[in-house]
């Protein structure tokens, strides 16, 4: 029985989810768990250019594992045999794996999962298992969908998003530094979170957002930025659609990155662990260096990419 009467609660928003059709979870790392406890994986091939929260929860969960690394043009560098039951972790960095060079792999290896959480608006594929996070793209604290025809048999709750919501209500009405520490600490306890389907929060907010308006503006700011910093980028870059960020290659990254700090750039190190865990001269650890993903999301116009164009070219 419901409540009746009293104060009122967040209003239902209309329901207009981009995915509403995929598998609704709590987060890409257990979109991953769920396609190993739905395809009975029994080895992982991934990326050492990765966030280290994927190995920790391969090493959390018992599941065998190997790097493999990745050439220039972010695509995997992978001559192994898939056995049975062994899949190969394609990272879509960037949005710069089209679905045409996503199939090509599919063809060779036969057993693919596509992180595509830097390609939220990439459609995903017939016959390969995929996975798209929500807060990389949207002001939402938790959420990830999963394209797959595989299903667990696992009674899943569904997640609870109340007391996720400082950070992303602190900035809303304040600014970003005062809440960082939320943030850090939403990030922090998804390390504990088990596998449990999307929270009606995140699906009432998801299902809000204009994403045709949110699609243009990162396709039109990235665009911005590749026309102004195109001929300074050491990448060979596409435009994707709905981009995640800019990915500008540059030397001296970890410099930059620092004084643009003193100019409020928030630059992030994606990803920080490869640091410490690649070679010094290895694609890994120089792209973790030195490539600096330039914001180009909805929260921003021309002028706020034109200052930031300016801030950069002053300092190379």
């Amino acid at each position: 029985m419901k409540d009746i009467g009293g104060y009122f609660g967040l209003e239902k928003l209309i329901s207009n989810e981009y995915y509403k059709d995929l598998i609704p979870l709590n987060s890409g790392r257990n979109s991953l768990l769920y396609i190993l406890k739905a395809r009975d994986v029994r080895k992982l091939y991934i990326p050492s250019y990765l966030c280290d929260s994927i190995s920790d929860t391969l090493k959390m969960h018992g599941y065998n594992f190997e790097f493999y690394n990745i050439g220039s043009d972010f695509m995997p560098i992978f001559n192994e045999k898939l056995y049975d039951r062994e899949y190969l972790y394609v990272v879509n960095y960037y949005g710069q794996l089209s679905n045409s060079t996503v199939l090509q792999l599919l063809g060779r290896h036969k057993r693919v999962i596509l992180d595509n959480a830097q390609a939220f608006f990439q459609k995903p594929i017939k016959n390969i298992d995929t996975i798209y996070t929500c807060r990389k793209f949207f002001g939402v604290p938790d959420g990830a969908y999963l394209s797959s025809d595989a299903r667990i048999k696992d009674d899943l709750e569904v997640d609870v998003s109340k007391d996720r919501m400082t950070h992303i209500l602190g900035r809303y009405e304040g600014i970003a530094p005062e809440y960082f520490i939320h943030y850090q600490n939403n990030e922090e306890n998804f390390i504990r979170e088990p596998l449990k389907f999307m929270s009606m929060l995140t699906h009432n907010i998801l299902g809000a957002i204009d994403y045709q308006k949110v699609c243009s503006i990162r396709t039109e700011n990235y665009s911005y930025l590749h026309n102004k910093l195109g001929k300074y980028n050491k990448l060979i870059l596409n435009i994707p659609s709905g981009a995640f960020a800019y990915p500008f290659y540059i030397e001296d990254g970890i410099k930059i990155r620092s004084e643009l700090v003193k100019h409020k750039m928030y630059i992030p190190t994606l990803w920080p662990n490869v640091l410490s865990e690649a070679f010094k001269g290895t694609i890994e650890y120089d792209y973790s260096a030195n490539i600096l993903p330039l914001p180009c999301d909805q929260r921003y116009t021309f002028d706020d990419m034109n200052y930031m164009v300016k801030q950069v070219l002053d300092l190379i």
